[in-house]
């Protein structure tokens, strides 16, 4: 059973609704032991913007990123413009070698930078709540790339 690092935006209804989603089908996914999403450790005993919460909210997805056997990311494109701390945690998990399943239910393409290094490709849920995180099964992006 695997334990996965839940990256992705959650500034807006939508990105909330979309995370939301993901959640629940890893929730129902047998193959998925646990799941940290950093939207719910939130670290409410700080203040909200300050120094001191921006750095205690660093160090642990830090920590949750080291500990995770995949990462699944959510890619939420507004424009051409993907979120820079889903992106950066992408990256992240891309150096450590852990293998990166990319969500993506919005129609465009994706960066290269993103597309390139991807393990998996999903665009539902539903082949969320079924994909074997044990075996990791590869595809590739089919999508436009730019």
């Amino acid at each position: 059973m695997a334990q996965i690092y839940l990256a992705g935006p959650f500034f807006s209804d939508e990105q909330i609704a979309r995370l939301e989603r993901v959640e629940a089908a890893l929730t129902k996914n047998p193959t998925v032991k646990d799941f940290y999403s950093p939207f719910r450790h939130p670290l409410e005993d700080l203040e909200f913007g300050s120094k001191e919460w921006a750095s205690a909210i660093f160090a642990e997805d830090r920590h949750e990123l080291h500990s995770a056997k995949a990462v699944v990311g959510i890619v939420d494109y507004v424009e051409d413009h993907v979120d820079p701390g889903t992106a950066w945690e992408l990256g992240y998990a891309g150096m450590q070698d852990k293998p990166v399943i990319v969500f993506k239910e919005k129609d465009g393409g994706i960066n290269l930078m993103i597309s390139v290094p991807g393990h998996a490709f999903i665009r539902q849920t539903e082949d969320l709540a079924t994909y074997d995180f044990n075996q990791l099964p590869k595809s590739e992006w089919d999508g436009p790339v730019f």
